[in-house]
């Protein structure tokens, strides 16, 4: 499979990169790491998503929303997240 690249947004502490690949069948595939800390203390989390997307960027767009869904409850009851940057790597 190969790899689409796909640029990273960064919420609060944590770092949600999108990881996209083509498929062999056709279509895309999309996993998602949430990372947090630094250094020894680094913590990540990769969620590979179910199912198989038309475009590279419905996968990307996907794979952001679940990485945002997943660290939405660490923000406290009202849901809000702090300003939102991307970067690119």
């Amino acid at each position: 499979m190969s790899i689409v690249s796909s640029a990273n947004l960064t919420v609060g502490k944590y770092l949600i990169s999108p990881l996209i690949r083509i498929a062999e069948g056709g279509g895309y595939n999309a996993s998602v790491s949430i990372r947090s800390g630094r250094g020894s203390g680094t913590h990540d989390r990769v969620l590979r998503l179910i199912g198989c997307f038309r475009t590279p960027e419905t996968a990307r767009r996907q794979a952001l929303a679940e990485g945002i869904d997943y660290i939405r409850p660490r923000f406290g009851a009202s849901g809000v997240l702090p300003l939102c940057t991307q970067g690119a790597e």
